[in-house]
């Protein structure tokens, strides 16, 4: 029973993290003037999103996969495929800004 109501409250705890998210940190994370985005911004956009909440702080993974090598295993379509369909157990649609979502899988796709 304790293995369980643990289990359950993790659960919720992960999923408020999931959901959460600055909408002023999301603004901040866009292009540069020139139009290109840039790594930070996609760095930013990751911390903004909340995706730190599954694939950890560092890329590490925690709930989610580890995604410190991901731009050796997925080509920049799949990594933006992934983000924008989601998974079986990740949400898609978590990204909605074109310009953001560009910069988060030029930022993931360096990840080797």
């Amino acid at each position: 029973m304790k293995k369980m109501l643990l289990t359950a409250g993790f659960s919720f705890v992960l999923l408020l993290g999931a959901c959460g998210g600055n909408e002023e940190d999301t603004e901040e994370a866009a292009v540069t003037g020139d139009g290109q985005a840039t790594v930070e911004d996609g760095e930013r956009v990751y911390r903004a999103t909340s995706c730190f909440s599954c694939h950890g702080a560092d890329l590490e993974g925690a709930s989610g996969p580890n995604l410190q090598e991901v731009g050796s295993r997925l080509d920049a379509d799949q990594i933006r495929t992934v983000i924008v369909e989601g998974t079986d157990v990740m949400p898609g649609g978590m990204v909605e800004d074109p310009e953001d979502l560009d910069a988060l899988v030029e930022w993931l796709s360096d990840q080797k």
